[in-house]
């Protein structure tokens, strides 16, 4: 499973991905992988008051990714997402890591068969 971000037509990347590109309508037609990147923490927060299956305390990060290398429009990329420790800070460096469950499938109210569960939660490195 790849943590891909999705790139228009002209160069625009976003995560996650839409239809249309947000910044200039055209169709987003290519994926850009991020597994293999370090990104940084530009915010984070903890949750402590979690949806059902979802761990408590819940810390979550929004992380930038540096594309400046890569030839698009954009110089970066925004994901949020889970962290794997509460130890987290502005700044940090932080990797995607595949998690085979992202909550737990048996709280709630969805069939478990009914979704994907695994995912990418960020790992300071």
């Amino acid at each position: 499973m790849s943590f891909d971000a999705y790139v228009c037509e002209n160069g625009h990347v976003t995560y996650p991905g839409h239809t249309l590109c947000p910044v200039c309508g055209a169709k987003q037609t290519e994926t850009l992988d991020l597994t293999e990147r370090t990104g940084e923490v530009v915010t984070w927060t903890k949750s402590t008051a979690t949806p059902p299956g979802v761990r408590a305390p819940n810390t979550i990060a929004i992380v930038q990714f540096d594309l400046a290398e890569a030839d698009l429009a954009d110089d970066y990329v925004r994901a949020v997402g889970q962290v794997t420790t509460e130890a987290v800070e502005t700044g940090d460096a932080v990797e995607p890591v595949y998690v085979e469950e992202l909550r737990d499938p048996e709280a709630g109210i969805k069939v478990p068969e009914s979704q994907d569960w695994d995912g990418y939660r960020f790992e300071p490195v």
